[in-house]
């Protein structure tokens, strides 16, 4: 059985209907349910979405009140003068990007039809009833829950699985394969796609942020995952065992143990390229084997340096591991 949740943006459009309502009918306004109508269409999923919506939605509801004034004066309370009226409307709200309060417009325009009369009465009537629905969904919209810890759960997901691969990389080049089977590669993958959505509903919820450490971190490591995938191809060709083997696998699991989000990425350049210049100085291959698999070693070795130069330009997360 699915268990039953309420989400806090339920729990808003909820409670922002009862008050826009409540506010509406105490100020004796007709037609005061609307004020909950307009207040569910203005509830969204972030706060700079809200304000734009809502914006959107007063606008396009004051032009109705002017259209229906021209229409319905001039060609009277009637079906063909809502729709002539309808057919010149919706493409002024596409020209000027407000498709949004074509809904909301609409219910306005069939208040002035079903009164049948234009005043300055029903005007602020009206502009009362948009005023407080959009009012009070912007008061409740300006609460959005943190997701800091949401996105720190993530971020540990995904070290977690690194530390898996890499470990699983070095053990197969100390002492063969044992069967694993990469699930850790698409999980992530799956994980890193929803932390940077979510990443990226944090900063839509901040006015004055323009962007979001952790959606640059998640966007670096999916990077990473990419090299990391380039990597188990090469390893699986490893068969011979040879010293750089066991040289590459310290170093993999070295690396295996700073996996974080801080950066240090340039310690392990440096120490790449100190086992570059040691691979240098050693003996020459004495089979083809032998040269298949410090061949496919330092292909292995390239990459690691692209996993690493990614991680070094990441300035790294204010709240480290």
């Amino acid at each position: 059985m699915r268990k039953f949740k309420i989400g806090y943006r339920t729990a808003k459009t909820a409670l922002g209907t009862g008050i826009a309502i409540s506010i509406a009918q105490l100020l004796n306004l007709d037609f005061y349910a609307s004020a909950g109508i307009i207040a569910i269409l203005c509830i969204q999923n972030t706060v700079r979405k809200s304000w734009k919506v809502a914006t959107a939605r007063f606008i396009a509801c004051s032009l109705s009140l002017l259209f229906g004034f021209v229409f319905f004066e001039l060609l009277g309370y009637n079906p063909v003068s809502i729709a002539l009226l309808l057919l010149f409307f919706i493409p002024v709200t596409v020209m000027l990007r407000i498709t949004e309060g074509i809904a909301t417009s609409s219910v306005i325009l069939l208040h002035v039809y079903s009164v049948e009369s234009y005043s300055i009465g029903l005007v602020v009537n009206e502009l009362s009833i948009i005023s407080i629905g959009i009012g009070v969904a912007l008061i409740l919209n300006t609460y959005m829950p943190s997701v800091e810890k949401e996105l720190k759960n993530y971020q540990l997901q995904v070290e977690e699985n690194f530390h898996k691969v890499f470990s699983e990389i070095a053990y197969f080049l100390r002492h063969g394969d044992r069967g694993w089977g990469g699930q850790e590669i698409p999980e992530t993958n799956k994980i890193l796609k929803e932390a940077k959505s979510l990443a990226f509903r944090d900063v839509e919820n901040h006015f004055r942020r323009e962007e979001n450490h952790y959606y640059f971190y998640f966007k670096m490591r999916e990077k990473q995952l990419d090299v990391m995938e380039r990597m188990l191809p090469i390893v699986a060709t490893i068969e011979h065992d040879v010293e750089q083997a066991h040289m590459v696998a310290d170093f993999i699991e070295d690396l295996e143990h700073a996996i974080h989000a801080g950066n240090t990425a340039y310690l392990f350049l440096q120490r790449l390229r100190d086992m570059h210049e040691a691979f240098q100085e050693m003996p020459l291959p004495q089979s083809r084997e032998e040269f298949e698999t410090r061949a496919a070693l330092r292909h292995l070795l390239k990459e690691f340096e692209q996993y690493l130069i990614l991680k070094s330009d990441f300035i790294g997360l204010k709240t480290k591991k």
